[in-house]
C-alpha cells in the first residue's frame, strides 16, 4: 500500500543508483538557407539523481521537457549533451552486450495502455518478447514466468490468450507493468502511467506500483501533471519547466513550503472539491513561450508575477539549496 512506503528517505544513502548530469537534448529548426542555426531546447541542462528503492517525482506542464527526459536516460533517444550514470557506467558510452544488459535494467511503462500493446498479439505473446530479445530461459521456465507476472498484477493466467482489445484500460496497463517487470528490471521510467485511466481505476494502479516497489525494490522515475499523484507516491520531487529544473524538494517540503513562483503556480492549480473554497492565489499570466535559442534571463520571467526587472531578465538563476535537500532556480 501507499502507506507502507517509507517517505523520509533518508539523504546519506549509498551511492545514486542513477545520476544524471547536465543532460540535454537540443533538436534543429529548420530555417531559411543562410539563416543562424537555432534549435528547440526541449531538455536543457538537467542534474538530479534517484537512489535505489526510491521515486522520484518529475512535473510540469505539458511540452516542459519531461517524457523526453525519461527517454534520454533509456536512451531510447540520443542526448546532445550530458552524462547519464546507471550503476556507476556511463550509459552514454555502453555498446553491445552492455548496452543489452543495461536495457534489462531498465524499463518503462507508457502514458496509454492501449497503444503500447500490440492488437496482433496475445498476452502471452506480449510477455515472452522481453524474454525471448534477451534470450533468457527455456520455454518452460518463460511460461512460469508469465504466469507468476501476471499473478503478480492481479490477472489470472486464463487470460494468456486473450488480446489487448478485451480488456479495460486497467487491465491493460497491468499488462504493461507485467511486461516491464518480465526481466526483474532495477528502474522503470513510468511515463504518466495513470492519465489515461479512470480516476477509480489510478488508485488500483498506483497501489499496486507501490507493492511492487516494495517486493522488487523498485526504483521510478515517475512523471506527470498530476501533482496529487506525485505527491501521493513519491518520495522527492522535481518541477521541470521549458526544459530545465526550477526546485527540487522532498515531496512533503515541496507541497507545504514551495518557494519557486512556478511551483506555487502549479499547486494552486489543483482543483479543491469545494464550490465556495477561495479563488487561486497565485497564478501564471501570458502563455508557456518556446524554449528556443536567444534568451536571456529567467525563462518564467514574462509570467512570473513577481518578476524584477534587471534582475530576473538579465541573468539565468542556477539552482541553490535554500534548506535540507531543497533546491531551486529563483534569484528572489
Amino acid at each position: 500500500m501507499l502507506e507502507s512506503i517509507n517517505k523520509t528517505l533518508t539523504t546519506a544513502a549509498a551511492i545514486p543508483l542513477l545520476q544524471v548530469n547536465n543532460l540535454k537534448k537540443w533538436f534543429p529548426v529548420k530555417g531559411k538557407i543562410l539563416s543562424p542555426k537555432r534549435h528547440i531546447k526541449a531538455v536543457d541542462g538537467v542534474s538530479f539523481s534517484i537512489r535505489e528503492g526510491e521515486t522520484f517525482g518529475l512535473v510540469g506542464e505539458s511540452g516542459c521537457g519531461k517524457t523526453t527526459t525519461g527517454r534520454l536516460i533509456l536512451r531510447l533517444i540520443e542526448s546532445t549533451d550530458g552524462s547519464i550514470r546507471f550503476m556507476g557506467d556511463n550509459v552514454l558510452n555502453l555498446k553491445g552486450r552492455r548496452l543489452k544488459e543495461f536495457r534489462r535494467n531498465t524499463q518503462i511503462i507508457f502514458q496509454d495502455p492501449f497503444t503500447s500493446l500490440d492488437p496482433r498479439m496475445t498476452v502471452k505473446d506480449i510477455l515472452e518478447e522481453p524474454f525471448k530479445i534477451q534470450r533468457a530461459g527455456g520455454r518452460k521456465q518463460r511460461n512460469a514466468e508469465i504466469e507468476t507476472l501476471l499473478e503478480v498484477v492481479g490477472l489470472a493466467s486464463r487470460f494468456l490468450n486473450h488480446y489487448p482489445h478485451e480488456f479495460s484500460g486497467g487491465q491493460r496497463q497491468r499488462i504493461g507493468i507485467a511486461r516491464a517487470l518480465a526481466l526483474k528490471p532495477k528502474f522503470i521510467v513510468c511515463d504518466e502511467p495513470v492519465s489515461a485511466l479512470d480516476v477509480s481505476i489510478q488508485s488500483q494502479i498506483l497501489n499496486l506500483m507501490s507493492d511492487l516497489q516494495v517486493l522488487y525494490g523498485l526504483a521510478y522515475l515517475f512523471i506527470s501533471h498530476n501533482l496529487n499523484v506525485v505527491n501521493h507516491i513519491s518520495h522527492r520531487v522535481a518541477v521541470m519547466y521549458l526544459g530545465k529544473i526550477v526546485e527540487i524538494a522532498q515531496s512533503d517540503e515541496l507541497y507545504h513550503n514551495p518557494v519557486h513562483p512556478y511551483t506555487r503556480v502549479l499547486l494552486a492549480s489543483i482543483l479543491v472539491p469545494d464550490p465556495d473554497g477561495e479563488e487561486l492565489k497565485d497564478m501564471a499570466v501570458g502563455e508557456v513561450e518556446s524554449a528556443t535559442d536567444g534568451k536571456s534571463g529567467c525563462l518564467f520571467f514574462n509570467r512570473c508575477s513577481e518578476r524584477r526587472d534587471g534582475i530576473c531578465n538579465k541573468a539565468e538563476p542556477c539552482l541553490i539549496e535554500v534548506s535540507t535537500d531543497h533546491m531551486v532556480a529563483c534569484h528572489l
